[in-house]
């Protein structure tokens, strides 16, 4: 279906990620582990993220669990739990993502995670809460140094 000019002109394929803010990142880490069996893919920042595949996800970019130590800093400045919600789209649909939310007059800032080769662009919905568009790209990877 075409969109019109009231609709985004890109479509969400998927949910990205879901992360969390652990007030007892060990017993998180561990019920996600053990419990639910999902696998550890990374962990990073000293260990204060814990990043786990729930599926193979769409475009290349992996369906995750990312669990965060409640005390650490996040650039979203959140009181809640919920960290973010990421919402997968095509990379080739990011400019469009952008010029939507230009259009619609909702600020937003873009991330890159060259680690893992994806790039985020987020926003805050009503209720303050982070919502990121992110997509994978081989473009997006950080090349090794010299």
């Amino acid at each position: 279906m075409p969109a019109s000019a009231a609709s985004p002109p890109f479509k969400v394929h998927a949910l990205g990620e879901i992360a969390i803010r652990c007030t007892d990142l060990a017993a998180m880490v561990a019920f996600y582990r053990d419990i639910v069996g999902l696998e550890l893919l990374a962990q990073r920042n000293e260990q204060n993220i814990h990043f786990f595949r729930i599926a193979p996800g769409y475009g290349g970019h992996t369906t995750v669990l990312a669990l965060f130590a409640a005390q650490m800093q996040v650039a979203t400045g959140l009181s809640s739990s919920l960290h973010h919600i990421a919402l997968t789209v095509d990379a080739s649909d990011q400019e469009d993502v952008m010029a939507w939310l230009d259009k619609k007059s909702v600020a937003y800032n873009v991330q890159l995670f060259g680690w893992v080769g994806w790039r985020g662009v987020f926003m805050k919905d009503p209720d303050g809460n982070t919502v990121e568009f992110v997509a994978y790209d081989d473009a997006f990877r950080a090349k090794p140094s010299a």
